[in-house]
């Protein structure tokens, strides 16, 4: 240990005072800030001195550059935007849909001031925050009535809840799926009130079972869930929703269908996948329908229900629902996604799920091999760069088993493992997110917009350098 490192130590006022940390201030970096991690760093120095793991001090510029960065990085928000290069379009982890412009305006709208959130303008009294989505949703589904809750699990309990409790469900044995979170449909019915009634095996289901749930165990409502997050192949087989709702109406009972991840449209000349729409469900005569804001809709995360008005009015009713209720943020952006799909075209080039989705494997392979040419001038011999077809997913629990085809541009570091490089673009500024295979690092053009690859070359130029 060198005692006279401590003498050499600059003090509080000296370090505070310093240009560097004094433009910082400036430039809107808070004084506590600044002044926690000078401490930080001045108490990180003494012990380096009294343990012997600092043998010499940075100079007072240095020490204040540091201190800056520290003090900056500290003040960041711990939920940050991140560059999705994953070409996992729904990604759970890094927040599912992104927002269109529009819905995003919109959010900033509704956030920034008042707004008739409650209040009917045309009758100058309170009015239902409902109202803002369900003529929407029912002139874009075909249902009787509609409302909104903060996610489908709510969407799902509430409907149980209101409608189920005290009551005899039967569900297949194939559809008591688990989602996220540990959310088992067996468990919400049974805290909802439900009683379940199993039908069929894990692998097949007639409508006579669902019959025999009826006529000899009192069942009565029919659940139908939709395995939107898994899917069973083989020898299988399942109960369709039409058979379903038919025998409902011979025994005189409704039938609920949990969509899960539901889209509002199925049109292949615009390439965009999708599963069971929510219009079919209506058409088919589910007496309500549950399903996500966030997944194939490409909205922010919500719940929606809509079906027969009896049923829905109920839900509203129920006391559970102001628990639930959708918040202001949340319905801005909702309404402005809804209204692109008035025009499936529209929707299709404006939701960035819908125009990630439809993204066809050629376009896909011509921004790979562009990016891949800039990335090549700027990186030089630093990393080697290539590109290649791959497959990716739709991802949140949507379309499983559906592949997406798609061209990835591969790079492999000349000085630094791909481990290396896959943390340092991490801990970015803007964290970037990538895929790792075959000691390549990858992104894909899915998920990346112009402004993300400016970013990633950015960050590549400057971590590899």
């Amino acid at each position: 240990m060198d005692k006279h490192l401590f003498q050499q130590l600059p003090k509080m006022d000296v370090l505070l005072a310093h240009p560097v940390l004094l433009t910082a201030q400036e430039e809107g970096v808070p004084y506590y800030a600044l002044k926690e991690a000078a401490r930080a760093r001045l108490d990180r120095l003494r012990r380096g001195i009294l343990d012997g793991s600092v043998e010499a001090l940075p100079g007072l510029d240095a020490l204040a550059v540091q201190t800056v960065e520290q003090a900056r990085r500290a003040c960041r928000p711990h939920l940050r935007a991140v560059i999705n290069a994953t070409g996992v379009v729904l990604h759970t982890n890094l927040g599912r849909a992104p927002l269109g412009e529009a819905a995003a305006r919109a959010v900033y709208e509704a956030a920034r001031g008042y707004s008739n959130l409650e209040y009917d303008l045309e009758e100058g009294r309170r009015g239902s925050r409902f109202s803002h989505v369900d003529g929407l949703l029912c002139s874009l589904t075909g249902a009787e009535a509609a409302l909104a809750v903060n996610n489908n699990a709510a969407a799902v309990f509430l409907m149980l809840s209101a409608l189920a409790a005290g009551k005899k469900v039967a569900i297949s044995r194939g559809e008591l799926v688990e989602i996220g979170g540990s959310f088992r449909v067996p468990e919400i019915m049974a805290r909802s009130g439900a009683q379940l009634i199993e039908v069929g095996t894990t692998n097949k289901t007639h409508l006579s079972d669902y019959r025999r749930a009826v006529e000899e165990q009192g069942a009565e409502i029919l659940l139908k869930v939709h395995t939107s997050n898994f899917q069973l192949i083989g020898f299988t087989e399942e109960v369709s929703l039409e058979d379903l709702v038919s025998l409902g109406r011979e025994k005189g009972i409704p039938v609920f269908h949990d969509l899960g991840s539901g889209a509002l449209f199925d049109d292949p000349a615009l390439g965009v996948p999708a599963g069971p729409t929510v219009e079919e469900s209506v058409k088919a005569g589910a007496d309500v329908v549950c399903f996500s804001g966030d997944k194939l809709l490409g909205g922010p995360q919500a719940g929606i229900a809509l079906g027969k008005k009896e049923y829905i009015q109920a839900m509203k009713k129920n006391q559970f629902a102001r628990v639930v209720r959708i918040d202001k943020l949340t319905l801005a952006a909702l309404e402005a996604t809804l209204r692109f799909y008035q025009d499936h075209a529209l929707a299709a080039k404006s939701i960035p799920v819908l125009s990630m989705l439809g993204a066809g494997q050629e376009t896909l392979k011509a921004r790979a091999l562009e990016q891949a040419r800039r990335l090549e001038e700027r990186l030089g011999a630093r990393c080697a760069v290539s590109t290649a077809p791959d497959v990716g997913e739709v991802g949140g629990g949507s379309l499983p088993g559906v592949p997406l085809p798609t061209w990835v541009v591969e790079l492999h570091p000349a000085h630094l493992s791909v481990a290396a490089l896959e943390t340092a673009l991490r801990a970015w500024e803007t964290p970037i997110v990538g895929r790792v295979s075959h000691d390549r690092y990858l992104l894909d053009p899915r998920t990346l917009t112009a402004g993300d690859w400016e970013e990633i070359l950015r960050a590549l130029d400057a971590i590899l350098d």
